[in-house]
């Protein structure tokens, strides 16, 4: 394990695991029983992870969030889906790799996926640009939304990005109004649709493919309207601050489940999605069949409406007396 994927917070339990390591392999070499050594130290190792675990900071669940071994959209796809069929190209000349979506069948039934691609090597996140879409990658986005509503299958979004990207090319193609026109194009879809933060949801940037009926989160996901880190070089003019913004952000799963933002935190594997990616996977396919069997309960009209009365309902406002 390289010591570059370990968080600060992290550090106690990792040990422990390799102490099971070495007795493990002294076992093996020595021919000596150590097994009962090697349960109690394993029991230690899962209480280790759940006290590191049971009460993270804002600020620890955003480095949980962004941890480089944290599965991605394809690897959910690869656990949850067969038959996956890459669809590349805006067909307006270009392919953005942050956006990645096809045709996939979900536990037999023929649905729509799509979702941000970080990229797990330095060759591939610059292909993918560390999953930050241009105008092109909200296009692909759309043209994969109308192929939903044109077949009439369920849609399934995967968000994981720091946000749109904020380059000047991007700007003169136009990123604000691909937003725009994508958050627009998936509020008026009348299919199932289902999106999962099961990263960063940084933004525009990950609203853009998450105007679903439901919205779900991983429980050490996080979604916020700006990065702590721009949040914190705004505020305080420092980025320094960030664990400060984090707090105030109000951005993991649990604080918007309770702010009616998000309508189903889903758990995550004792040590997060990145201690093992198999349960992780379980876990979110739970939630995307438990959420699709709900929605294809109600006729198309009937979700379109209660979709944007959910949209309309997003906020509060307190008038002084």
């Amino acid at each position: 394990m390289s010591t570059a994927t370990i968080l600060s917070f992290e550090a106690g339990a990792r040990r422990l695991e390799d102490q099971v390591r070495s007795l493990s392999e002294a076992q093996a070499a020595s021919q000596v029983d150590l097994q009962p050594e090697i349960d109690e130290l394993r029991h230690k190792v899962e209480e280790a992870w759940q006290t590191a675990y049971g009460t993270l900071s804002p600020w620890q669940v955003v480095q949980v969030a962004r941890h480089p071994r944290r599965p991605y959209t394809l690897d959910y796809i690869d656990a949850l889906c067969t038959e996956f069929v890459e669809l590349h190209g805006d067909r307006s000349g270009a392919d953005d790799g942050a956006i990645v979506g096809g045709l996939a069948r979900f536990e037999g039934t023929p649905v729509v996926v799509m979702g941000h691609q970080k990229g797990r090597d330095v060759k591939e996140r610059g292909r993918r640009n560390f999953g930050m879409p241009r105008p092109e990658g909200y296009r692909k986005a759309m043209r994969l939304m109308e192929m939903a509503e044109r077949f009439g299958l369920p849609l399934l979004s995967f968000i994981d990005t720091p946000g749109a990207f904020p380059g000047i090319d991007a700007e003169e193609r136009g990123q604000s109004a691909a937003i725009g026109q994508s958050i627009y194009a998936m509020s008026q879809l009348t299919v199932p649709t289902v999106a999962l933060v099961i990263g960063e949801g940084g933004s525009g940037g990950a609203l853009a493919i998450g105007v679903a009926d439901v919205v779900c989160m991983l429980e050490y996901a996080v979604y916020s309207v700006i990065s702590p880190e721009g949040c914190a070089s705004i505020l305080w003019k420092d980025a320094a601050h960030a664990e400060t913004a984090a707090d105030a952000l109000g951005m993991t799963a649990q604080r918007l489940q309770g702010l009616g933002l998000v309508d189903a935190v889903v758990p995550e594997p004792t040590g997060g999605a990145h201690r093992d990616p198999a349960k992780a996977a379980e876990f979110a396919g739970r939630a995307l069949r438990d959420a699709l069997k709900a929605l294809r309960a109600q006729s198309p009209t009937e979700r379109h409406a209660k979709r944007q009365r959910k949209l309309r309902a997003y906020g509060a406002l307190e008038h002084a007396a």
